[in-house]
């Protein structure tokens, strides 16, 4: 009796790819359903939005600077600088109006003021600019009255009246009430000693004339040719 061998059983791979494709497409509603995979379903921007907010950072939040914490906003540092109130002591530079500004009211064009109030010079281009001014000292007495005159005289070695002492770079621009020569000139020498002292300078100290550094007196006898006019003020 012969024996008939069964024919062998072959995978049906076109069923098979069918099967595992519909396993595929259950498997991805199942998980769209849940909210586990995005669903493919609805408008993009929905989307893109849950998108955005999956890989969105946390936000960041504004914090304010407490009262020890330095800020570095420069118009903040500007307005607290500027406006807290200046320390105990501390000692604030004079401004121009209260001592070297010109005085109003002298004129125009090139010329020298003199204020007796303040013992101060100023020399005056004819451009209305201060090329120099200084600390003088003027006379004891009320000996010059305010008004405008002209250099009419200089020496650059004179002698003091009285035997008062040698003097360089003598301006002259008026006389006094006796008849002596009222100018600019340095600091006058007496037996060989400065009649006063640089620190004096800005005190009335003369008996008549004004007196200024050495270097000062040259740089006005530099300044003022004979003709050359000065603004005396109280």
């Amino acid at each position: 009796m012969s024996r008939h061998r069964g024919a062998p059983v072959r995978p049906r791979y076109g069923r098979l790819a069918a099967l595992g494709s519909s396993l595929s497409v259950t498997v991805i509603a199942v998980l769209g359903g849940t909210g586990v995979l995005p669903s493919a379903v609805g408008d993009p921007q929905d989307s893109s939005a849950a998108l955005e907010k999956a890989v969105d950072p946390v936000p960041s939040r504004s914090v304010e600077p407490d009262a020890g914490t330095p800020t570095t906003d420069s118009s903040t540092a500007e307005s607290s600088t500027t406006d807290r109130p200046a320390a105990s002591g501390a000692v604030e530079e004079p401004e121009e109006t209260e001592g070297t500004a010109l005085p109003p009211g002298t004129g125009h064009g090139k010329r020298i003021v003199f204020s007796q109030s303040r013992q101060r010079v100023w020399l005056v281009s004819r451009a209305k600019h201060v090329e120099r001014t200084y600390l003088v000292s003027g006379s004891l007495t009320d000996n010059l009255d305010p008004g405008t005159y002209s250099v009419y005289s200089r020496s650059e070695q004179a002698w003091g009246v009285d035997d008062s002492g040698t003097m360089r770079n003598f301006v002259r621009f008026t006389q006094g009430d006796t008849g002596a020569a009222i100018g600019f000139h340095d600091i006058p020498v007496d037996d060989g000693e400065p009649v006063q002292t640089v620190a004096q300078l800005g005190t009335p100290q003369s008996h008549g004339c004004i007196r200024q550094r050495h270097a000062d007196a040259v740089a006005l006898w530099d300044f003022a040719p004979l003709g050359t006019t000065v603004v005396v003020t109280a």
